[in-house]
């Protein structure tokens, strides 16, 4: 008899501990909904998987000189876009830091309005210095004032990025 008793209170037990488990399994599914990112698509298709973060890309273009080029994917937040066609943009790297992209042999342009948005870029990062007069030209773009303008005296050490496939986060 009583091994009847103990077999009976360990085949409760089992039950009762199966039952927990898969309740707690279906809870676990419930919670955990998978969410779809919606891109929108500019040049050559590319996948938002594997994208660095800016703040990581922001070290390795520390570590960069001039003529050093890295193919690469970012994930950034846009903080400016030329306002005269949508032919560049520039993105923040964190700590006041910018990555100005430009589009592969000016294949597509990006929307004028989507500063604040975040990206994911696809192409090659390189350090650059950029003359007096293509910062003048790129203020000018960005409906920088006159004076703004004039103030540019000195070529910029910047970081660069040519982009052959940008995916636009879509809210």
């Amino acid at each position: 008899m009583k091994h009847i008793l103990t077999l009976l209170i360990f085949s409760l037990v089992f039950i009762s501990c199966k039952d927990k488990t898969s309740k707690a399994s279906e809870n676990t599914v419930e919670t955990e909904e998978i969410k779809e990112i919606a891109y929108a698509s500019f040049g050559e298709k590319i996948e938002a998987d594997n994208a660095i973060e800016a703040k990581l890309m922001a070290d390795t273009y520390k570590e960069m000189i001039v003529g050093d080029s890295l193919s690469t994917k970012m994930l950034a937040k846009v903080d400016e876009v030329c306002q005269a066609k949508g032919c560049w943009m520039k993105l923040d790297l964190g700590n006041d830091e910018e990555v100005m992209v430009k589009f592969k042999d000016y294949g597509f342009f990006m929307p004028k309005n989507i500063a604040g948005k975040e990206v994911v870029v696809n192409g090659k990062a390189f350090v650059s210095e950029v003359s007096v007069e293509e910062q003048r030209h790129y203020a000018e773009d960005a409906g920088k004032s006159d004076e703004e303008i004039a103030a540019i005296t000195e070529p910029k050490r910047t970081y660069t990025f040519e982009a052959d496939g940008v995916l636009l986060k879509e809210e």
